[in-house]
């Protein structure tokens, strides 16, 4: 099972909202997922990132790969 941390979008048309979620990387972007660990509003000025570091490190460390995107979020908030 390939785990993967990633956005999932949420929010109306035109205004977009994330959550960053643990997920199978066979399911599609907005299907299930095994567990929410923050979330990200690029619309808010500046963009709001919340994310649980504790959790994001411990599914990296049991293997979770990130996506670039997620990445460069756990970077700006000083995570890994």
């Amino acid at each position: 099972m390939a785990v993967k941390i990633r956005l999932r979008r949420m929010g109306a048309k035109k205004a977009p909202f994330y959550r960053v979620v643990v997920a199978d990387s066979r399911y599609p972007r907005n299907g299930r997922f095994i567990e929410e660990i923050g979330y990200y509003d690029p619309t808010k000025d500046p963009s709001v990132i919340s994310i649980d570091g504790e959790k994001a490190q411990q599914w990296i460390k049991n293997g979770a790969q990130p996506t670039d995107t997620v990445k460069k979020l756990l970077k700006i908030k000083g995570i890994g």
